[in-house]
């Protein structure tokens, strides 16, 4: 009996070591650093590249260290981030900025904007140079059966499908003013990726999409774009937006951004854009090149090797799957307890966990910036809220099955609670206590790749960029390592269970699952 308490007692230790190391890499990670100057971008492949072209020029004007948050999503999270100071500045679109985040009428006024924007601590550069309006495009076989030239036609064609980006449906300079505008009522609209809905596109499953006209697949699919005829989409001129202490901490950032003011016309911006998603080109190459080109500015590219990659990344997904998974545990075992003890607080403690597991994950993460930001934290805690549901429910499992008998036999004893539990409860509850454990821990390693999206890392991040430019190395390079951790995690909790649960319990466990 002594002994095996003792080898549950290294067990744990062992255990509790290792989460709290990998739960210290969270707070080593780039993901979440945040000393120096922070440039944020979208995630599509124009935002990308704009955003790299920002901190290039940022980093070759300030001493202060420079980092490129890729990808952290739409235009509500980037502006979100830049007023809470998660990022110090992101490159957006002047229709955008007036319609959907500032609420103008006109977004041709730049000066109107930069005087809404200073009430609220941003300032902006002059545009860019390129002004990459939303239109929409089918494929030129479709134009010609059906006699599609301008936005207009497409009233006389309701049995269409429409693929759509998932913002432009619900924006207010989306989708359904222009249906208001045109008086189309499509057959179908299905939300989607951007860059899926191109697929989408091209292999027939839908007819119409809206598209960036700088956007490269419009030439290399062959579609025709159609004219806006009603003049619905406003213009969307490519600015940076920046905190206003920006320009105190660091003005030398701020005049490097305003270099790019004008030096980005149409032409320049499909042809990065193409040398990306056509050429297959890194977006850090790309950047380089249009910098050295317009600017003679020598900047060397990064090519960190697929190893060094693979290790950063997971770095970052062992620490956002273990920093949570220590949480859940910390708060799902004690809460346990008293949810088996409790009936009224168990129904309402597993009512609102379950609830939860019900929420989709993005969403659960859209939900926690406003709170916490970007990166990690949001991430984090996201992940705890996923996975304090199997822990609870473990934990009320294992109590609430002990047999009568051995009740009856506990209570004979006379021990004191605090004894009784951690001398007889425990150990019986244990076989499914670590599994309630292992489940959060491998439902953890599956959701932390969406953390990606939130700037969070891990290996979400190559994932999300293979589906961006369709490479499937790239999404192999995410997903792979993931189901490897994700075994590796399976594994680990088996062989604890060995030292946790007493081997009579792991013998009836056995036994019943082969029943």
């Amino acid at each position: 009996m002594k002994a095996a308490r003792s080898s549950r007692k290294r067990a744990l230790r062992l255990l509790g070591a290792f989460v709290v190391l990998l739960t210290l890499l969270v707070c080593a990670s780039p993901a979440t650093a945040r000393s120096g100057i922070a440039i944020g971008s979208k995630a599509f492949t124009e935002g990308v590249l704009t955003g790299e072209l920002a901190a290039r020029l940022c980093a070759e004007h300030s001493s202060a260290p420079v980092a490129h948050r890729r990808q952290l999503g739409g235009s509500v999270v980037l502006y979100r981030a830049l007023l809470a100071g998660e990022i110090d500045a992101y490159v957006e679109y002047t229709g955008t900025l007036a319609k959907e985040l500032l609420h103008l009428e006109d977004g041709r006024d730049v000066e109107a904007l930069r005087k809404a924007l200073a009430a609220v601590g941003v300032g902006a550069t002059a545009p860019l140079g390129f002004d990459n309006t939303y239109a929409l495009a089918v494929r030129e076989s479709v134009a010609v059966s059906r006699g599609l030239s301008k936005t207009s036609d497409l009233a006389r064609h309701e049995d269409l499908v429409f693929g759509l980006s998932h913002e432009i449906v619900a924006r207010a300079d989306g989708f359904p003013g222009l249906r208001e505008r045109y008086g189309f009522v499509p057959r179908e609209v299905r939300p989607m990726d951007h860059d899926i809905a191109y697929k989408a596109l091209a292999a027939g499953s839908v007819d119409v999409t809206d598209v960036y006209t700088t956007d490269a697949e419009i030439p290399s699919l062959g579609l025709r774009v159609l004219a806006d005829d009603r003049g619905y989409f406003p213009s969307y001129r490519a600015i940076v937006l920046y905190r206003q202490d920006l320009q105190v901490r660091s003005p030398e950032c701020v005049a490097g951004l305003r270099r790019l003011e004008g030096r980005i016309d149409e032409k320049a911006m499909r042809a990065m854009n193409a040398a990306v998603k056509i050429d297959g080109r890194k977006e850090d190459d790309v950047a380089a090149s249009f910098l050295a080109d317009t600017f003679g500015l020598r900047v060397r590219a990064s090519h960190d090797s697929l190893g060094e990659r693979v290790l950063v990344r997971t770095k970052e997904h062992l620490g956002l799957t273990f920093a949570s998974l220590f949480v859940s545990i910390a708060l799902g075992l004690p809460l346990g307890v008293v949810c088996a003890k409790v009936d009224r607080l168990r129904l309402v403690v597993m009512g609102i966990a379950g609830v939860v597991q019900t929420v989709p994950s993005l969403a659960l993460l859209v939900l926690m910036i406003p709170l916490l930001g970007i990166g990690a934290a949001p991430a984090i805690a996201a992940l705890v809220l996923y996975s304090l549901f199997p822990v609870i429910e473990g934990m009320v499992t294992g109590l609430r099955g002990i047999a009568p008998a051995l009740v009856e036999s506990a209570d004979a004893l006379g021990l004191p609670p605090w004894r009784r539990l951690r001398d007889i409860d425990l150990p019986l509850a244990s076989p499914s206590i670590v599994s309630g454990i292992r489940t959060a821990a491998v439902l953890g390693v599956g959701t932390a790749t969406l953390g990606a999206m939130v700037g969070a890392g891990g290996y979400g991040q190559p994932i999300l960029t293979g589906v961006r430019l369709d490479s499937v190395p790239l999404i192999l390079e995410g997903a792979l390592p993931a189901a490897a951790l994700s075994l590796l995690v399976q594994g680990m909790f088996r062989w604890l269970e060995t030292k946790l649960v007493p081997r009579g319990l792991r013998a009836e466990k056995d036994r019943k699952a082969h029943e």
